[in-house]
């Protein structure tokens, strides 16, 4: 019977699977910060979809798959949001969505966990590393993801002299997460 009972709790371990969240909408956020001839601002995207399966205690089997409205890029200026939609950064007639999908997760050094992945914007796909802080509260969690996108990796701003917008944009999101 002892044998049993050690042999069921050694394999506990290997059946683990990360757990499935939904994604609040209305608490989330996915923003971004830019800059334009030296001067900063704040956008958000306001639609965006995540399919998210994460257990810190089980990095092997979790999962980010983000899939973003680019159209609903909002900077607080519609002639900035225009700009963004338009054919030299997002092109959104063509190319209506982003997407972003994790590949691996690790501990980091300093005892967070960083998700690598992959994001396609338009048709260029580069690799990502997010930094994730995820608070696990029962039946809730938070998830924050932070990173540093360069926007030549996408050919945003590609096709004109955008020499006056920032080369690099961070990003977070805050996701507002329910258990499945």
């Amino acid at each position: 019977m002892k044998r049993i009972l050690l042999a069921c709790v050694l394999l506990l371990p290997a059946l683990a699977f990360a757990r499935d969240w939904q994604v609040d909408a209305a608490q989330s956020t996915l923003g971004f910060k830019a800059s334009y001839q030296g001067d900063g601002f704040d956008g958000k995207f306001k639609r965006f979809e995540a399919r998210i399966a994460f257990d810190s205690a089980d990095l092997a089997t979790a999962k980010f798959d983000v899939t973003i409205d680019l159209a609903s890029a909002d900077t607080g200026s519609s002639e900035r949001d225009d700009t963004l939609k338009g054919g030299d950064f997002f092109a959104v007639a063509k190319f209506p969505q982003a997407h972003f999908v994790t590949e691996s997760f690790a501990k980091a050094a300093d005892g967070g966990v960083s998700a690598n992945g992959k994001l396609t914007i338009r048709d260029k796909t580069a690799p990502v590393t997010l930094k994730v802080k995820f608070a696990d509260s029962g039946d809730g969690a938070t998830l924050d993801v932070d990173t540093v996108l360069k926007r030549a990796d996408y050919g945003l701003g590609a096709g004109s002299d955008w020499v006056d917008i920032g080369a690099e944009v961070p990003v977070h999101g805050h996701l507002v997460l329910r258990a499945k």
